[in-house]
């Protein structure tokens, strides 16, 4: 579980710097468009690799529980060792892109490493400017994201050609990027870079002002408005969906 967290937070890392690159040139909403149209091919490999997203387990795992597959303490175990592994995955890759920005511009690491500064910033201080609300903002985000988030991953799972596990996921995933709504493991890898490239954040304002409400809400947007609402919709599902 460890590993295969790391591998995913290397791959969104990747897709996110991606995103933030190819998007270069574009305003408004023609940028979140061209992010939101890119982004996804980071979970499409998280996918097909059948990899580990603690944001994916907040939705999959309680239907489990409920199905009585699992229990709840192995549910537990699971999110905190796909966390620690999503965490790591994205400060290896963070840390990597960090040094090959720096010695590659001879501005501080060029356009890419403004957007990734201003983003966190936005991320982070914006919220904190707000105080309490801000705080409150930053989880609703979290809970709209993982809602899409977890939609995406279940449509990839029953899908049950590469095609299907290649568009399904892509729509909703899509959808999430382009509004800018807060996904846990995306900022593992987005303040902390940007912290490293110079930023003014403190590990203390990433934390709580983004990364503690924006994982909990992916955890309730994630377990309750998919998980648990699929599962009383569809009850004990024996059938897959061709898509």
């Amino acid at each position: 579980m460890l590993l295969r967290g790391f591998l995913s937070g290397v791959l969104l890392g990747f897709a996110t710097a991606l995103a933030f690159r190819v998007s270069d040139g574009f305003t408004g909403g023609a940028a979140a468009l061209v992010m939101g149209i890119i982004f996804p091919v980071g979970f499409v490999m998280i996918v097909l690799l059948g990899l580990e997203l603690v944001t994916g387990s907040f939705a999959l795992l309680p239907m489990s529980v409920a199905d009585g597959k699992i229990s709840g303490r192995e549910m537990l175990r699971n999110w905190c060792w796909v966390f620690l592994g999503n965490l790591l995955g994205s400060l290896f890759f963070g840390g990597l892109l960090a040094l090959a920005l720096t010695g590659t511009s001879p501005a501080p690491g060029g356009r890419l490493a403004e957007k990734i500064i201003a983003v966190a910033q936005a991320k982070t201080l914006a919220y904190q400017h707000t105080g309490s609300i801000g705080w409150l903002a930053a989880f609703i985000n979290g809970v709209l994201c993982n809602w899409m988030v977890t939609l995406g991953v279940v449509l990839g799972l029953i899908s049950t050609s590469t095609i299907g596990k290649i568009i399904a996921p892509w729509l909703p995933i899509m959808t999430f990027f382009a509004l800018g709504f807060e996904h846990c493991v995306v900022n593992m890898f987005v303040i902390p870079t940007a912290i490293l490239l110079g930023a003014d954040i403190s590990v203390y304002q990433w934390w709580f002002w983004n990364q503690i409400p924006v994982t909990l809400g992916n955890l309730i947007g994630g377990s309750i408005f998919t998980g648990i609402l699929l599962y009383v919709t569809y009850g004990r599902m024996n059938k897959h969906v061709r898509l």
